[in-house]
């Protein structure tokens, strides 16, 4: 499919030996850096290589880990024993055409892209992605729930706060193992939603009131809605699991101060099915490559 292509592969936790294993399929080049503590033998087409600006500018092609690269161009690589660094001069270093595809991008990397007219792709923005990593985050919410509290999700009085791409899948789940579930929503049509989904939806400016009688709180929204004052009206004995990404939506310093579990869920994808979300990546990144017209 993309014979002649080179593509390098930089660093990523078990969720990028996936995407490995679905590019080899295309017959591509792949050079692979950070993964010496992981070897592939049955593919001839897979190089281990170090991070250079030669290699950059041999690979038109760059894919970054699941979780981006961190603000000086860190390289999260467990499966490395060297430390990795994506610096501006490798950037700088891929040809004209060059694309860089990651899960997440940072400052950094996008003034890096923009200052050499590269193209950069944000993987987990694609509603696509999104959406089926919505499974095995809604599932690792479920398990986070069961571990941390003594009651069973069934008959459970559960809060879903966001009607948006997890909050859907989780509000569904959590419907089907028997949870008497709210959502929390702002928009009118999300309110006609929840009601169409056989959920019972509430505006987030009654959250204070709505959470005095919430089991188990799930949090979606990316600001905070989950304040002190809403932490001051809710049971000790409840719980309160924010999926938000950072710096989430609930104060967890108030949380710790009123004895109320809160847990900051980030990269459930990752923690809780790998496998599963390394292979919706690696399908993604191939659909990618295919819209791009990168084939020779």
């Amino acid at each position: 499919m993309f014979t002649h292509k080179k593509l390098l592969i930089a660093g990523g936790d078990s969720r990028q030996l996936e995407v490995i294993r679905k590019l080899a399929e295309t017959n591509a080049e792949l050079y692979i850096a950070g993964f010496d503590k992981w070897a592939d033998t049955s593919n001839k087409r897979i190089y281990h290589a170090s991070l250079s600006e030669a290699l950059f500018r041999e690979c038109s092609i760059v894919i970054l880990p699941a979780v981006g690269i961190g603000d000086s161009g860190e390289v999260y690589a467990p499966y490395s024993s060297a430390e990795l660094t994506v610096t501006t001069d490798m950037i700088a270093a891929l040809p004209p055409d060059g694309l860089i595809i990651t899960g997440s991008v940072n400052p950094y990397l996008r003034e890096a892209c923009r200052k050499h007219r590269l193209r950069l792709v944000e993987v987990y923005a694609r509603d696509d992605v999104a959406i089926l990593n919505s499974i095995p985050t809604a599932e690792g919410a479920v398990m986070l729930a069961i571990q941390h509290t003594d009651i069973t999700i069934h008959g459970a009085a559960v809060i879903v706060l966001g009607l948006g791409r997890v909050g859907m899948t989780l509000a569904r789940t959590l419907k089907s193992l028997g949870a008497a579930v709210r959502v929390g929503v702002r928009e009118a049509e999300l309110h006609a939603r929840a009601i169409e989904m056989g959920l019972q939806p509430f505006h987030v400016d009654e959250l204070e009131h709505a959470a005095a009688s919430a089991d188990i709180l799930f949090n979606t929204i990316p600001a905070l809605v989950v304040t002190a004052s809403v932490i001051g009206n809710m049971a000790p004995a409840s719980l309160i699991v924010d999926l938000a990404s950072k710096p989430g939506g609930t104060d967890f310093h108030a949380a710790e101060a009123a004895g109320i579990k809160a847990i900051a869920a980030l990269g459930l994808p990752g923690k809780v099915a790998p496998k599963t979300s390394g292979r919706i990546l690696g399908d993604a990144v191939v659909q990618i490559l295919k819209d791009g017209n990168l084939n020779p």
